[in-house]
């Protein structure tokens, strides 16, 4: 038998659970979870802003070994793509027309054991622990994304300090460029670990960049940031949404957009996303703060994150 935290409707608590073993089918793995980060799409699952089929057990961020052989594997949130669409015929797998995504579309690793498609799973350095290596499966991966689309700009913005921002300021500054982290205004502890992770300033997000802002990478799911964020971007800067979900953005004056500006969205990854950033995020020194929560508190653990209570990341652990 297997446990799991399962969610029966939107808006209501993960209910434990017990099941039998799944069978893994050809090509896919069993394995017993380790460790499984929170991530804020879980949040955006349970509470039924983002909806897929249900019953569902959530949790995309997994760190485990596979039944049987006991080699270490990550599973990330993309779980299977077509192969055959255009966009995955084009090297764009995330934006695959029939993906399966963990924790979504498939049962995830809020649990003690998961089925996962061998193909999209990642060999985890042996730099982290489990539980140190759970959110680099998708804050870290997604926001390597982000960044990457934020182009090679010296000075950035990171909006929202949480589980993504406190490991990509990390590679940023590894980089040699210069970050600037906003917060919730009065969020003290954020700021102070964003400075301790190489920022150059941290600061409230109702307050202007200390200089123009060659990109500016929004974390925090807070549509009213997408304008903000445009006025301390320079001519030909970026604005990139690192969410699956946002709140609607608010109606801003063209001029704040205008000089060539874009905002993009980030959706999902892709295989190759996590074979280029665990190596080089192991060669950097790359480290998460974490929390970690036994499985079954884990409604106890969505709480605190939903509230901004959770500094680093928060992970279960079986």
């Amino acid at each position: 038998m297997m446990r799991a935290m399962q969610l029966d409707r939107p808006g209501q608590p993960l209910r434990l659970v017990e099941r039998p073993l799944p069978a893994p089918g050809p090509g896919e793995l069993l394995i017993e979870v380790a460790a499984c980060g929170i991530c804020r799409t879980d949040l955006h699952i349970v509470d039924g802003d983002i909806k897929g089929p249900l019953p569902i057990v959530p949790g995309h961020e997994i760190v485990g070994r596979v039944a049987g052989t006991g080699e270490r594997v990550g599973v990330p949130w993309l779980g299977r793509t077509c192969g055959h669409c255009p966009y995955c015929l084009s090297d764009r797998e995330n934006l695959c027309d029939a993906p399966a995504f963990t924790g979504f579309t498939r049962d995830g690793g809020f649990a003690s054991h998961v089925v996962a498609d061998a193909r999209y799973c990642f060999p985890i350095p042996d730099a982290w622990g489990d539980v140190e290596a759970a959110p680099l499966l998708c804050a870290g991966l997604i926001g390597w994304r982000a960044l990457r689309l934020a182009g090679e700009g010296e000075a950035l913005g990171f909006y929202g300090f949480g589980a993504a921002a406190h490991i990509l300021a990390q590679v940023a500054a590894g980089q040699g460029r210069r970050v600037h982290a906003f917060t919730r205004p009065g969020d003290e502890a954020a700021q102070a670990l964003a400075l301790s992770l190489g920022c150059s300033s941290a600061q409230g997000s109702d307050r202007p960049a200390p200089e123009p802002l060659d990109a500016a990478i929004l974390f925090a799911p807070v549509g009213a940031l997408v304008p903000a964020a445009l006025r301390q971007v320079r001519k030909g800067g970026r604005v990139i949404c690192a969410g699956i979900h946002m709140s609607d953005l608010p109606g801003f004056p063209y001029a704040d957009l205008w000089g060539e500006r874009t905002i993009l969205s980030v959706a999902n990854l892709t295989r190759a996303d996590g074979l280029d950033f665990l190596p080089l995020a192991a060669a950097m020194g790359v480290r998460t703060r974490t929390r970690a929560f036994p499985l079954a508190e884990a409604n106890a653990a969505l709480d605190l994150l939903r509230g901004g209570f959770i500094e680093g990341a928060a992970v279960l652990v079986p």
